[in-house]
């Protein structure tokens, strides 16, 4: 097995490849392209295609391999190279080895889930039957780039809204009102974790752009049970985060930039902190520290185990919900379902340990500040 030949030949037939990776590129789709090949003769090309065809097995690889096999009248592919311009997946890699292919070259290394020698290598499997010849590198510059460039004008692109859920409301963003710029950079919105079943919920995390390694230091978690979204940390955010540390503040579902259910019997505890749960695994957050002033939330810290390290129980100055931003989420009381059901079930209440802590003034960036001096004495002197 050869890893690095980079033959005139194979050249040739990379660049049959990487057309195929453009014109996946050109229709939405992950850049990634592929040609059979067998006796100098081109027998079949494929580009990535899951999302034209609905299909999670449309790769390159596989949509090459069945065209051949259709052309040649056999579903093994003997003698036959195949070039594809990324690393194969384990999906791809085992077709390919189902088929009975001579050889396989591919370009960029997929470090994430090549199954050629980054993650692991079925090719050198001994176990297996069948033994393909493998060549890695060929034209590995030119497939990256295209890869990279896929990936940064995707980031770039503004995000399509997620639609809205017939059962609930999502209040227009012009009702909410004008944000420190230190936070207004860091509002996120995500729809597809299972507890949120299509509801779209806002967070801020100003951390995740001074982070060295994801998830790596220490994250506060901030959540405001009485007011349950976030305009309350719209200071000590910044405040937090000035240090380096990861900082996020989610607006509870029915709350804030939220969707917001019609009906108050979505609202448990458990519902919110399962969504919360969810998050955390998705933006694998370690080193959590939990702050907040009520104590149905407890539950978060034991459920999230060993990358959460505790609670501070803070006391937060009362809600003036009679003002104009801590009204802005709500234009009619179809969108109070939230704090409807949150006063009815006593999950605004203060716990007996916050109103023991020194009240926080977070209304002011001094006083924000103040506030996360205070915050970061209590993580050293109870979980250092």
């Amino acid at each position: 097995m050869s890893k690095n030949a980079d033959t005139e030949q194979d050249a040739h037939w990379m660049a049959l490849a990487l057309e195929q990776a453009r014109q996946a590129q050109a229709a939405g789709e992950v850049p990634v392209g592929a040609v059979l090949v067998k006796d100098g003769q081109l027998i079949a090309t494929g580009r990535n295609a899951p999302l034209a065809d609905c299909d999670p097995s449309a790769h390159a690889e596989l949509l090459a391999l069945r065209a051949g096999a259709r052309r040649l009248g056999n579903y093994r592919l003997n003698g036959c190279t195949l070039y594809v311009t990324l690393e194969p997946c384990p999906m791809c890699a085992g077709a390919m080895l189902h088929a009975r292919l001579q050889r396989v070259v591919y370009g960029a290394a997929d470090p994430k889930t090549g199954a050629a020698g980054s993650v692991l290598n079925l090719f050198a499997e001994p176990r297996l039957n069948h033994h393909t010849q493998l060549c890695a590198g060929v034209r590995a510059g030119e497939a990256a780039e295209l890869l990279s460039q896929f990936f940064q004008q995707r980031r770039q692109a503004p995000r399509r809204q997620p639609p809205l859920r017939e059962d609930a409301l999502r209040t227009p963003e012009a009702r909410f009102p004008p944000w420190p710029q230190a936070a207004c950079r860091t509002w996120h919105a995500l729809s597809e974790l299972p507890a949120l079943a299509g509801l779209r919920l806002h967070y801020l995390d100003s951390g995740a752009a001074n982070a060295p390694a994801h998830g790596a230091q220490r994250c506060w978690l901030l959540v405001d049970s009485a007011s349950g979204w976030s305009w309350r940390w719209r200071h000590l955010l910044p405040a937090l985060a000035s240090t380096g540390e990861r900082v996020l503040a989610p607006d509870l579902i029915g709350f804030g930039r939220s969707d917001k259910p019609k009906r108050e019997d979505w609202h448990s505890a458990q519902a919110h902190i399962q969504v919360l749960l969810e998050l955390i695994d998705h933006l694998q957050l370690q080193q959590l520290l939990l702050v907040t002033q009520a104590d149905w939330l407890q539950p978060l810290v034991q459920r999230a185990g060993p990358r959460c390290i505790g609670r501070l129980a803070v006391r937060l100055a009362p809600v003036p919900t009679a003002q104009a931003p801590w009204q802005a989420p709500y234009p009619d009381p179809g969108h109070r379902a939230g704090p409807r059901a949150f006063a009815r079930w006593g999950l605004d209440a203060e716990s007996a340990k916050a109103a023991a802590a020194p009240q926080l003034q977070l209304d002011d960036p001094a006083s924000a500040h103040q506030a996360a001096t205070w915050l970061r004495q209590q993580a050293l002197a109870h979980f250092s």
